[in-house]
């Protein structure tokens, strides 16, 4: 088994599982486990493969991603009324599934297409995406209105992944440092709350005072 199927099983099945805490917090049945896991696991995957036109997508091709993500959410299912911490549990695994995606994703947009742009692309939007359905789905806070660094890490561990394989460097290193690199960035933003700078509104003028100082400038 490749390093990358490595990576892609176990960013499905960290990210299944942080669909299926998601359940457990709305306090869900099965197959609402089921569903979130699946949504979760899958929903990045999904729309890079179709955005670079690999269709049937990989989960059509390879019933075994669906399997995983039934895994993870029977899983969470009949255990998750024992971590108290559910949500920190949470964030730390969609940290992990953020960092092994991020590397997959950009190594398949390479692959497609031979062209680092892409590959940053490709890998941002499946680490990032999932994560999205998922807190649309349960009504959670979604990661986009965070103020916490999250979708920098994703492009940040792309983005390293590429720089790497640009330098020739062995698949093995090449992907440990992209995964390095954004779990790092996403870690220190849920421990130490790593922001990057944020719009900072200024008061607009009166209409009136705006029309004045066209005339002025006439």
């Amino acid at each position: 088994m490749s390093l990358l199927t490595i990576l892609d099983y176990a960013g499905i099945a960290v990210f299944a599982a942080t669909g299926a805490l998601a359940a457990s917090r709305k306090e869900l049945d099965l197959i609402g486990f089921l569903f979130l896991a699946a949504v979760t696991g899958l929903g990045g995957g999904t729309l890079r493969d179709i955005i670079l036109g690999r269709t049937p997508v990989f989960w059509v091709l390879d019933p075994t991603y669906i399997l995983i993500c039934v895994t993870a959410g029977i899983f969470v299912f009949c255990t998750a009324h024992r971590v108290e911490w559910r949500y920190r549990l949470l964030i730390w695994l969609d940290a992990v599934g953020l960092a092994a995606y991020s590397v997959l994703g950009a190594a398949k947009g390479l692959a497609a297409t031979d062209s680092p742009t892409i590959a940053i692309v490709a890998g941002t939007l499946t680490a990032a995406f999932g994560g999205i359905l998922r807190d649309l789905l349960a009504n959670e806070p979604s990661v986009l209105l965070r103020p916490e660094i999250y979708i920098t890490a994703a492009l940040a561990g792309a983005g390293g992944f590429t720089a790497a394989h640009a330098l020739d460097l062995p698949l093995q290193v090449s992907s440990g440092f992209g995964v390095i690199v954004a779990f790092a960035l996403r870690g220190g933003a849920i421990h130490y709350g790593w922001t990057l700078p944020r719009y900072r509104p200024r008061p607009g003028r009166h209409p009136d005072e705006a029309i004045k100082g066209s005339r002025n400038r006439k």
